[in-house]
């Protein structure tokens, strides 16, 4: 047993989602959202370098003191499994461990609506899960490949860095490939995925023009792929998309995008006031044939008005699904008002000035 795996245990029975450990100061957790100190000695830098490479594969370490930084997979078998990320900083190093469930909920435990279930079933297309960092993508993502996994009998890849969530083959066969240990880099994967004869591609983030250039390319000739993108809202991600390409390019890309896109779900989490825990506000694009002409046409910012008409096809708006949150007394008015789109709806509901003034 290595000595930081104390700390992990630690960790699982606060509840917590991640553990900060950094030289010069006591270790802290990240409960319900918020960073609360660990009541412990301040962790001088010798002493976490020796907890930090224990549990670290050799390969990291030299890729760590060459860089500044790395990231890899951890795991304690009967506890769960850990994405670290190790940085330096001003008083040494520094590292960020993110807990992934060894058990993957499901979307009904999750309270996903049931078309992101119904998204498993797709034979072929781009399904984006977006949001900030935090913001639990990678567990609707898990869900989702979980519902695919035990009702189709198809090739699972996952590509990853690093792998988080394990599905163990059900129905399906899943191979995970983790970027750093099994293949190069994203890029490499997917363009080596497309010989292996999968149905249904997993890329644990979209990251730069190329891989979403192969992602939007795989989706299009007859895969499902699964994908991560770090934006806030269906139209920026689908401007995020074609963005990202050359400008003489972007045209050419619209209308593939708007022919392999099949839905977007927007995500973001808020801490519960009625209860321990977090829940998520979503918003869900599903690529009608409006939706695709939009995409097409470059009205990306008429997308929104497209989901308040679709809500019989399960869309749904993000200002709406945090309402609904806030009519529950699920969350605050605050955190309604500060991660609403519309700020006109919710500011009748705070009194004085918000939290970030800037909004006021």
């Amino acid at each position: 047993m290595a000595k930081i795996d104390a700390f992990f245990k630690l960790m699982h029975d606060q509840g917590a989602s991640d553990l900060h450990l950094n030289a010069g100061q006591p270790p802290a957790l990240r409960i319900d959202g918020q960073i609360e100190r660990v009541k412990y000695k301040i962790l001088d830098n010798n002493t976490l370098k020796g907890m930090l490479y224990e549990i670290a594969p050799e390969g990291k370490i030299k890729h760590f003191e060459e860089t500044g930084d790395v990231d890899f997979g951890y795991e304690i078998p009967g506890l769960a499994r850990y994405r670290a990320n190790f940085f330096q900083q001003k008083n040494g190093v520094g590292a960020v461990f993110r807990e992934i469930p060894s058990t993957i909920q499901t979307a009904e435990q999750l309270g996903l609506p049931a078309v992101v279930s119904r998204l498993a079933s797709l034979p072929r297309g781009l399904v984006l899960v977006t949001g900030p960092t935090g913001s639990g993508k990678s567990t609707t993502l898990a869900a989702i490949l979980d519902v695919a996994n035990r009702t189709r009998r198809d090739h699972i890849i996952t590509i990853e860095d690093p792998i988080e969530f394990v599905h163990e083959s059900r129905s399906c066969l899943v191979n995970h490939r983790e970027v750093g240990f099994h293949t190069k880099s994203f890029t490499a994967a997917l363009r080596g995925a497309l010989r292996e004869d999968p149905d249904i591609i997993l890329v644990g983030e979209l990251r730069d023009l190329e891989t979403i250039s192969l992602a939007i390319e795989a989706a299009s000739t007859g895969h499902l792929v699964l994908a991560t993108l770090h934006t806030s809202s269906a139209p920026k991600t689908v401007d995020r998309l074609i963005e990202v390409f050359p400008a003489n390019e972007q045209a050419q890309i619209r209308s593939t995008l708007a022919d392999g896109i099949r839905a977007v779900i927007s995500q973001t989490l808020f801490k519960r006031r009625d209860q321990r825990g977090r829940c998520a506000g979503l918003e869900i694009m599903i690529a009608t044939p409006a939706v695709r002409n939009l995409i097409r046409e470059g009205k990306s910012h008429q997308i929104p008005s497209a989901i308040q008409v679709g809500q019989k096809y399960g869309m749904q708006l993000m200002d709406d699904s945090i309402m609904d949150l806030y009519n529950k007394g699920w969350i605050s008015a605050e955190d309604a008002y500060a991660k609403a789109y519309d700020k006109g709806k919710f500011r009748a509901l705070i009194a004085g000035v918000p939290l970030d003034f800037t909004d006021a």
